[in-house]
C-alpha cells in the first residue's frame, strides 16, 4: 500500500484492534436457547422499541458494523453478539446489564470502536452468548463544556474529535491533552490511560479525569463517592470492560497559549536518518515539556512530527539548543491555534474546518491491521536501526511509531493510576495494515509485525516486557475460563503484567471487590484476585 505515512498515522495513536489465528470458525455466538431467548425477553421488556437490535433485525448489521475499525473483524466467521443495544441514557445500560447478569448474558461496552483486538464488540468463543451496549447516542455522547471551571463532563460515546470541537466552541485557551485520532471514543481511550501530543505537559489523558459515573455488575449507578477511591483508581487507565461499564467522565481541561507551532520534516536513511534516530532517543524525552517530537518510521524514511506550545521562534531555539542536526529552520515550522493543530496532526494539512472533527467515521472499514507495542528505557544502539531499515524493505513491511515520554510523564508515580510506564524513554507502536483480502496477505503482514517484534525484544524493557493496553494485542495471551481460580489469575498475569506491572494486582484486589462473579470479561479482562 503506497499511501504516505501521515496519511494513516493519527490512527494509530488511538486506542485499540488484532489477531487472525485467534479468529474463531463459527459464526454467531451461541447459547443454549433458553438462556439466550430469556435475555432478549428480558431487554425487549425492559427497553423501549428501537433500542435493541438482534440478529433478526433488518438494521442489525449496519449497526454492529458502525464502529468496527478493523476488516479482520467484520467476517464471516467472526462471533457476533446477540443484541446490539443502542443505549441513549443510563437506564438503559442499566436494564442491559441487570438482563444480563439475571440471564447469564455478559455484555460488552463500545464508545468508538478502535479495541485494536475488536473485543468490545467480539468475541473468540462461539459458544458463548454475548451482547454489545454501544453508547454512541444520546446522553451518552453528550459533552457540557464549563469554560469558567475548566472542565468538561463527557460522555464516553463521545469521540475524542467531538471533545475537541465542543472545547474549542466555547473558547480557544482550554484544551484537552487526548489522542490524535478524532474517531476514538472517549470511553475507552480513557479507560487505558491514553496519551497524545501533549503528554509531556499535561501526562496522561486519565490524569485529568476528576469524576465519573458508571454501572456497576449489581446494575446500580455510581459515581466517584459512590464507587469508592479503589475502583475510581481503577477505572482511570485499568483498561475497558473490567470492573462497569463507565457512561460519563468529568474532565479538567488545560491551558492552552493563543500560538502553538508544528512542524514535519522528512529525513531519509541516506541523510543521516539512522544517527538522527539514535539521538532523538535521548533529546525528545528531555526536551522542555512544551515541545514534543515524535518519528514515524516507514520505508526508508524518518518522519519527524514536532507539537510546540508557543511560538516558531521557541520551537526553533528549542531544536537548534537540543537537536542541531535535525537541522529544523523557521520555515519547516507553521504557528496556529491548538484547534487547528489538533485538525492538523488529525487529517495532515493546514485549512481544514474543524467540523471535520464531528465525523465519527462510520461504516464498513477498509482495511486490516494488527498492532503491537514495546516501552524503551534505555537508548538502543545505531547499528539497531540499521537493522530495522532493513526490516522496513521486507515484503508486508509496515512502520513504527516512536512517542517520547518525558516532562510531566516522568513525574507521576508508577503507582499513582495503573498506567505504570511513566519512566520509559519512549513508547514504539509496530503497525502493520493491508487492504487485500485472504490468508495470504494477513500471513504475509503478520509475519512481519511478529518478527519486527521479536527482533527488538533484546533492546525494549524486560521482566517484564512492557505494553500499553489501548493497544491491546492478544498474542500476549488470553483468559481461561476452566480451572481453579488460582490457576486463571495466573495465566492471566502473563499479558496482565506486560500492561500493568506490579498494578496488576491491586486492579485484580479491586476486581474481586465490585465484581467477584467475574460478570464483565472479554479474553482480556482483569480477572477477580483469588482470596
Amino acid at each position: 500500500m503506497a499511501a504516505a505515512p501521515m496519511s494513516f498515522a493519527f490512527t494509530l495513536l488511538a486506542a485499540c484492534i488484532s489477531v487472525l489465528h485467534h479468529a474463531p470458525a463459527a459464526a454467531a455466538a451461541a447459547a443454549p436457547a433458553n438462556q439466550t431467548a430469556g435475555f432478549l425477553d428480558c431487554l425487549a421488556a425492559s427497553l423501549p422499541a428501537g433500542v435493541v437490535y438482534t440478529h433478526a433485525s433488518r438494521s442489525y448489521q449496519s449497526v454492529l458494523e458502525s464502529s468496527i475499525r478493523n476488516l479482520l473483524f467484520d467476517t464471516p466467521a467472526t462471533p457476533t453478539p446477540v443484541a446490539v443495544v443502542e443505549a441513549t441514557d443510563a437506564s438503559h445500560v442499566q436494564a442491559a446489564v441487570r438482563c444480563g447478569v439475571g440471564h447469564g448474558v455478559p455484555v460488552r461496552s463500545r464508545s468508538g470502536g478502535h479495541d485494536y483486538e475488536g473485543l468490545s464488540y467480539r468475541s473468540l468463543d462461539a459458544a458463548r452468548a454475548f451482547a454489545v451496549v454501544d453508547m454512541a447516542g444520546g446522553a451518552l455522547r453528550a459533552i457540557r463544556v464549563d469554560v469558567r471551571g475548566r472542565t468538561a463532563w463527557v460522555g464516553s460515546g463521545a469521540t475524542l474529535g467531538e471533545v475537541y470541537y465542543a472545547i474549542a466552541n466555547k473558547t480557544s485557551r482550554l484544551g484537552f491533552p487526548g489522542s490524535v485520532g478524532p474517531t476514538v471514543g472517549a470511553g475507552g481511550f480513557l479507560s487505558g490511560g491514553g496519551f497524545g501530543l501533549m503528554l509531556r505537559k499535561h501526562g496522561l489523558a486519565s490524569d485529568h479525569v476528576l469524576d465519573a459515573t458508571m454501572v456497576d455488575a449489581k446494575g446500580r449507578l455510581l459515581d466517584r463517592a459512590a464507587m469508592g477511591e479503589d475502583l475510581f483508581w481503577a477505572i482511570r487507565g485499568g483498561g475497558g470492560g473490567n470492573f462497569g461499564i463507565v457512561l460519563s467522565l468529568k474532565l479538567r481541561l488545560v491551558p492552552v497559549p493563543a500560538t502553538v507551532t508544528v512542524f514535519t520534516v522528512h529525513r531519509s536513511r541516506n541523510q543521516s536518518a539512522t544517527d538522527l534516530l539514535t539521538k532523538w532517543q535521548r533529546v525528545a524525552p528531555s526536551l522542555p515539556s512544551d515541545a514534543f517530537l515524535r518519528v514515524v518510521v516507514q520505508n526508508q524514511n524518518a518522519q519527524f512530527e514536532s507539537m510546540y506550545l508557543g511560538t516558531r521562534a521557541g520551537l526553533v531555539a528549542a531544536m537548534a539548543d537540543a537537536f542541531p542536526e535535525l537541522n529544523v529552520t523557521a520555515s519547516d515550522c507553521i504557528e496556529m491555534t491548538w484547534i487547528q493543530s489538533v485538525l492538523y496532526f488529525a487529517f495532515y494539512g493546514t485549512g481544514k474546518p474543524p467540523e471535520m472533527l464531528l465525523d465519527r467515521g462510520t461504516g464498513r472499514p477498509d482495511r486490516y491491521f494488527k498492532a503491537k507495542s514495546d516501552y524503551v528505557q534505555e537508548p538502543m544502539p545505531s547499528q539497531v536501526w540499521e537493522t530495522t531499515w532493513s526490516w522496513l524493505l521486507k515484503d508486508g513491511a509496515g512502520l513504527l511509531i516512536l512517542d517520547p515520554y518525558g516532562g510531566e510523564m516522568a513525574c507521576v508515580a508508577p503507582a499513582a493510576t495503573p498506567f505504570p510506564h511513566r519512566q520509559a524513554l519512549y513508547n514504539i507502536q509496530y503497525y502493520g495494515f493491508w487492504s487485500e483480502s485472504g490468508a495470504a496477505a494477513a500471513e504475509k503482514h503478520m509475519d512481519w509485525i511478529r518478527g519486527m517484534y521479536r527482533e527488538m525484544e533484546p533492546y525494549v524493557s524486560k521482566n517484564p516486557r512492557g505494553a500499553y493496553v489501548n493497544y491491546r494485542d492478544l498474542d500476549l495471551g488470553v483468559n481461561d475460563d476452566g480451572g481453579v481460580a488460582r490457576a486463571r489469575y495466573e495465566k492471566a498475569t502473563v499479558w496482565g503484567r506486560a500492561y500493568f506491572k506490579a498494578n496488576f494486582e491491586r486492579l485484580a484486589a479491586v476486581k474481586a471487590k465490585v465484581d467477584p462473579d467475574n460478570y464483565f470479561k472479554n479474553e482480556q479482562s482483569i480477572p477477580p484476585l483469588p482470596s
